[in-house]
């Protein structure tokens, strides 16, 4: 008996700097462990993939009510201006701190180890985001050739 490889499918939908970072750090990891591993870039989420945006992502305090504060504010305060900054300011001390990549460093790091990261076509169609915006590696491709893969995938996550 053959014994196949695993396989993760990730769907990345997101384009914080907070939501950047599940997808990417559970693929190389998972390639580490010798598993096959393919992010679909959909909406916001093709941000993570867009060398002019992807060094800069931001983190949203509104709606975010887990997000950590070193003074407890209520959620409406995310709405001053100001506040994306702050937040985005503290989640990236917090990165800082424990050491961890950029996220132009764990993408990569996917790239070395394997991962497939494939962005949606129509997601780029409407917004304007050509191929050559995109990082090296970066397939463009619709949601059938994501799901080809997917199909078969063990572990399928939508992050």
């Amino acid at each position: 008996m053959e014994n196949k490889k695993k396989r993760m499918a990730i769907i990345a939908s997101k384009g914080t700097l907070d939501m950047a970072y599940p997808p990417l750090i559970l693929a190389s990891t998972a390639a580490a462990m010798d598993a096959e591993v393919a992010i679909f870039y959909t909406l916001y989420g093709v941000d993570i993939v867009n060398k002019k945006k992807n060094h800069s992502l931001k983190v949203a305090p509104i709606a975010n009510p887990a997000m950590p504060s070193p003074v407890p504010f209520p959620n409406i305060l995310g709405v001053l201006p100001g506040m994306t900054s702050l937040a985005t300011m503290m989640m990236n001390g917090m990165i800082k701190k424990i050491n961890w990549p950029s996220i132009p460093e764990l993408l990569s790091l996917c790239t070395e180890a394997g991962v497939r990261m494939i962005a949606c076509t129509p997601t780029l169609e409407m917004t304007g985001v050509s191929k050559a915006d995109l990082v090296e590696g970066v397939e463009v491709a619709g949601a059938a050739e994501f799901l080809d893969f997917a199909f078969d995938a063990n572990i399928s996550l939508f992050v």
